[in-house]
């Protein structure tokens, strides 16, 4: 029988937290339970191993991100929402470092299909995109060059990789002014002849958008 007042929810959200204070890859059913007070198999009820935890806490720290994301860029275009996906993207890499490190996670293709948050995140992603007047196969490639250097920026920055006295977020800020020049002066190849969008965003492609997760293989 479950245990009283534990819920999926309940259960993912903890461990969520758990990621942000120890690390996306210390989270254990062990740990979690000792949280809850618990006997390990008490979670069973809710999550199948620590392989389906673990995928619940990307699901939901990647909603949470595009969320933030969303927000940030509603009413805007070209630069001004470049700079406002930029800066969402950096603020939730680094005040949820276990979240953030788990929608980086490998995960099932067929699940991220299915997920309302890996769809939103590819519309959103391809959308800020499109403003730029970029289609396929221009918009793939521009996605994983902005994917990335925010990738890179806010990992390098969480682990105290920059040592230079040079301000960190001045540095930023002139990334993302050189990512929307050279974005405004693409080199554009010829447009893949019936290609889909990200408004049909159940496809693969939702592995590209830029808070997405790294399956390289499974990508448009």
């Amino acid at each position: 029988m479950p245990r009283t007042g534990l819920t999926a929810e309940r259960v993912v959200a903890a461990a969520a937290d758990l990621a942000d204070e120890v690390g996306f890859e210390n989270v254990t059913l062990s740990a979690l339970a000792r949280r809850f007070g618990v006997k390990d198999a008490s979670l069973y009820s809710h999550v199948r191993n620590l392989q389906d935890l673990r995928t619940r806490v990307a699901f939901l720290a990647g909603g949470e991100m595009i969320e933030r994301i969303a927000d940030a860029v509603a009413g805007r275009a070209g630069k001004d929402a470049l700079v406002a996906f930029a800066g969402a993207y950096r603020a939730y890499a680094l005040e949820r470092p276990g979240r953030y490190a788990a929608t980086q996670a490998r995960i099932d293709q067929d699940l991220v299909a299915a997920s309302p948050a890996f769809r939103r995140t590819a519309e959103i992603t391809y959308g800020m995109l499109r403003a730029y007047g970029l289609e396929e196969p221009d918009l793939t490639d521009a996605v994983r060059l902005l994917r990335s250097t925010f990738h890179g920026y806010c990992a390098l920055e969480a682990d105290g990789g920059f040592g230079a006295a040079r301000d960190v977020r001045t540095s930023w800020d002139r990334a993302i002014e050189a990512l929307h020049i050279a974005l405004e002066n693409w080199p554009r190849e010829a447009a893949v002849t019936g290609a889909g969008d990200a408004r049909g965003a159940g496809d693969a492609r939702a592995g590209d958008a830029i808070a997405g997760d790294a399956r390289e293989a499974a990508r448009a």
